[in-house]
């Protein structure tokens, strides 16, 4: 409960007391009354917004997926394509770290595959 509904009843009791008009006393218990409930919608709305802010985010938040999963995939692509295929005209081209990368590309394929089965099954937005 909130501190403005926690005051509305005993206000809404003082009205009895100092307006004798009893539209006027309706429409400020009425005003009193539905207080609380847009003060709750305002902050709601407030943080509709900031969350659609933060969901754009910029070219670095949404790009930081992309590139790390290009740089695991060049990395395998070095050590499993190009050095072998290199190597037969002897050409010695160092190799990535495999035991680094691994990690990486397989969690990142790991959450990109539990996402894809939330999405199938509908429990994903």
């Amino acid at each position: 409960m909130s501190v403005v509904a926690s005051l509305i009843a005993p206000i809404a009791g003082l009205l009895d007391k100092w307006i004798p008009d009893a539209d006027v006393k309706q429409k400020i218990a009425h005003e009193l009354a539905t207080m609380s409930e847009r003060h709750a919608q305002e902050l709601a709305v407030a943080q509709i917004k900031l969350n659609t802010e933060e969901a754009k985010g910029n070219w670095f938040q949404s790009s930081w997926r992309p590139a790390t999963g290009w740089v695991c995939v060049l990395g395998f692509g070095v050590n499993f394509l190009i050095s072998p295929l290199a190597a037969g005209f002897g050409i010695d081209i160092p190799q990535a770290d495999t035991g680094t990368m691994m990690p990486v590309l397989m969690g990142m394929l790991g959450l990109a595959g539990g996402r894809t089965y939330e999405r199938v099954k509908g429990v994903g937005k």
